[in-house]
């Protein structure tokens, strides 16, 4: 998430200010407390535009009690849980806008190490990752089909790589009280693929998001990058060698592109992406949400894939 309108500085004069005439004289006789207690109520983001109108403005959006209002009421809790190594020492020193902007930019490692909690920039909802470990992996602590390694660039200490399974399957729970209040979360697993995997360049995956307990919509996606940029043209043909998963074998024609969702994206941090499905978190429910990716239908060998985690976080692109 780009720094963008949240790296506004204080240096320099007013440029691109609304300093003249009335206006700018009504905008500056504001008691500055006022205009801060104004800008809380808005968002992150107003905050940001408000303070290029004049220099009470800009002043009032560095004030503790507007960006004290964009944290989440627990957010103590959370950091305590950090602990000081986990940047938990954070909510005893610097300004609430330093605070905010590192939760956005640098996750926080909770739960002994099983999940991870930032915010989202723009909006100052709550966000996270869950690790691994943290997630239900059908034969995942058979050392014949899974084993947990040390990886780069990995926000927690250990990730599931899959050695060789048939039967393939994922799940993740948060609670519904640990996400903010009538919001649209969307879910990602995060993962890359081992020197060597195989088995995903034909055979999708099938991926769902919803209440625990509850008939959820399963949508189909493909794991491996270049089967999903292929399949709507490449129908019919015989597999060959590329893509992240280079050993091939036929396991029949591609679904439909109706059924499909976005293929994987490759992240800032080097991992690559799949969204799982989408989720609205409505204020007063009560639950789990469940999230799945499975592939066993086929009835391939597949391995190499490397799991980090699942990500819920905002959805911004609608």
């Amino acid at each position: 998430m780009g720094g963008g309108l949240l790296k506004m500085g204080t240096d320099g004069g007013d440029e691109g200010e609304i300093d003249g005439g009335v206006q700018g004289n009504f905008f500056g006789s504001l008691p500055e407390g006022f205009v801060a207690n104004a800008l809380s109520l808005t968002s992150p983001r107003d905050v940001c535009r408000l303070s290029l109108v004049c220099s009470v403005f800009r002043s009032a959006a560095e004030w503790d009690a507007v960006w004290e209002k964009f944290l989440p009421p627990n957010y103590q809790n959370i950091l305590a849980e950090a602990g000081e190594g986990g940047d938990g020492g954070l909510v005893r020193s610097g300004s609430k806008k330093a605070l905010y902007l590192r939760l956005c930019d640098h996750p926080v490692i909770i739960d002994g190490g099983n999940k991870s909690f930032f915010l989202d920039k723009w909006s100052g909802k709550k966000c996270y990752m869950l690790a691994a470990r943290d997630l239900s992996i059908v034969w995942g602590d058979t050392p014949r089909y899974w084993r947990w390694i040390s990886v780069p660039n990995s926000r927690f200490r250990e990730v599931a790589e899959l050695i060789s399974v048939c039967w393939l399957e994922v799940h993740g729970r948060i609670s519904t009280a640990m996400l903010s209040a009538n919001t649209c979360y969307v879910a990602y697993l995060v993962y890359k693929s081992a020197l060597g995997a195989y088995g995903f360049e034909y055979q999708p995956a099938e991926v769902s998001v919803g209440i625990s307990g509850a008939e959820n919509e399963t949508k189909t996606v493909f794991l491996d990058q270049e089967a999903w940029q292929r399949q709507s043209y490449e129908r019919g043909l015989p597999g060959r060698r590329m893509g992240m998963f280079n050993r091939v074998r036929r396991l029949g024609s591609l679904p439909a592109a109706a059924t499909m969702v976005n293929g994987p994206k490759r992240r800032q941090d080097g991992w690559l992406e799949i969204e799982l499905g989408e989720y609205w978190n409505q204020k007063g429910e009560e639950g789990e949400v469940e999230m799945s990716m499975t592939e066993v239908k086929g009835g391939n060998w597949k391995g190499g894939l490397i799991i980090q985690g699942i990500e819920i976080r905002i959805r911004h692109d609608r």
